[in-house]
């Protein structure tokens, strides 16, 4: 992993951890998105953790990953926040977490396993949390268990069905859930887009949230935002922007996963 932690950093300060996508690095991604310039301005470290993978991928499939405390790539990245906690004063109350690609799909597993570590999440073109799972992946495996069902945007539930999968893989949890911000393209052809609806189905239901309120050129043109239950695009408990015509992956927009995080 790559930890950046701002020079004259109040503490105890939140945290950032920046999810990479598959052939990609912890400091590839650094340098692919502007998170170290808004932790300097903003007062927050970034944990930027590397896969394990040859191909850069990380683990989505295997039962270990997905569940709580289960070990895998959730449970690395859950000790990677312990660490910076006790070794650089992070603050365990302001945790937050973000990615592309694989490392969407993973922002969505850890909002799902860990929603005891995690305030809220950014995923830009990912999937819903278990739609990835295969039978018999292991989290060890390379490269990764990858369904092509869910790639292709094959895999649709029912809202209670998306979100009974993420409460089992926490059994017993009743704390507060992540606040999730979902990002996806219309002509996504790697992680369909199909898998954008199915990920607000999973959330809302998660959520308890059962009305939104649309916007269209929000953001930016082409974008159409999506306001679940109450708040605005930085207060609410559920936002989502589908970008017309934009592939995989949706850019990434630095300054507005910092508003929805409160940073």
């Amino acid at each position: 992993m790559y930890v950046y932690v701002p020079s004259n950093l109040k503490k105890p300060a939140p945290i950032l951890v920046a999810i990479h996508h598959c052939q990609g690095s912890a400091t590839g991604y650094a340098s692919e998105t502007k998170y170290q310039p808004l932790a300097n301005s903003k007062g927050f470290i970034v944990i930027y953790p590397n896969s394990r993978s040859s191909g850069g991928c990380f683990d989505v499939a295997s039962t270990a990953t997905l569940t709580h405390n289960g070990g895998g790539d959730s449970q690395t990245v859950a000790n990677m926040v312990k660490y910076a906690i006790d070794k650089y004063g992070g603050d365990a109350e302001r945790v937050f977490v973000t990615g592309t690609s694989s490392g969407a799909m993973m922002t969505q597993v850890m909002a799902g396993a860990y929603p005891d570590v995690f305030k809220a999440a950014s995923a830009y073109s990912g999937v819903p949390d278990g739609c990835f799972f295969v039978q018999g992946a292991t989290a060890t495996q390379d490269p990764p268990g990858w369904s092509n069902s869910c790639a292709n945007g094959q895999t649709t539930k029912t809202a209670q069905a998306w979100g009974d999968a993420v409460r089992g893989y926490y059994p017993g949890y009743n704390g507060t859930r992540p606040r999730m911000l979902i990002w996806h393209g219309t002509a996504d052809n790697t992680l369909r887009y199909p898998n954008y609806q199915e990920s607000l189905k999973q959330w809302s239901n998660v959520l308890g949230l059962t009305t939104s309120k649309t916007a269209t050129n929000t953001p930016q043109s082409g974008y159409t935002q999506t306001i679940y239950g109450e708040g605005d695009s930085n207060t609410a408990q559920l936002v989502g922007y589908s970008a017309q015509g934009v592939g995989h992956t949706v850019p990434v927009h630095e300054a507005n996963d910092i508003a929805f995080f409160g940073l």
